[in-house]
């Protein structure tokens, strides 16, 4: 079983962290974390899945932590809801904007990480959503039949050396 990093990680088991980020309670908001549980039933080895919920500096030392960073996140842009894209952000300003519900965006952590100087190679597997203020936990339909999609990039990535 994959091992769930919860509080503070001294050091990383695995070189690979997938870091699932969203509000559950947003409905396509936590598709992030949607996608991070999807892995964990599937018993994906030799990573290290982490909830990180709607972000905050706390998530500083995770992604630290490891070699390789793979961000699983909701997007607000000009793609059809359910569209799955991969990025590879280098700066802050490379990620798409982000969901307001997050504490701490993206952004930050990775500026923060950059002026720290300990910057891992970092992905982002966004998927796209245009309804992010209706309560509920349940994914719309474009949402839900992203995931598939986006477990098989994330796979992808993490199987790539």
């Amino acid at each position: 079983m994959p091992e769930r990093i919860l509080k503070d990680p001294p050091e990383a088991r695995n070189d690979t962290l997938i870091l699932g980020i969203g509000n559950l309670l947003l409905r396509d908001e936590g598709i992030g974390i949607h996608i991070i549980r999807k892995l964990e039933r599937e018993n994906f080895q030799g990573v290290d899945l982490l909830d990180g919920g709607t972000g905050g500096l706390n998530l500083l030392e995770h992604i630290q932590s490891h070699r390789k960073v793979i961000v699983v996140d909701a997007s607000l842009d000009h793609h059809p809801a359910g569209t799955v894209r991969v990025l590879h952000p280098e700066f802050a300003k490379d990620f798409p904007r982000q969901l307001s519900a997050h504490e701490i965006g993206l952004n930050d952590l990775i500026e923060a990480a950059q002026m720290i100087g300990n910057m891992p190679e970092l992905h982002l597997v966004a998927i796209s959503v245009k309804n992010f203020q209706e309560l509920g936990m349940e994914l719309s339909p474009e949402a839900r039949a992203a995931i598939p999609e986006a477990v098989v990039r994330i796979r992808e990535l993490a199987e790539d050396h």
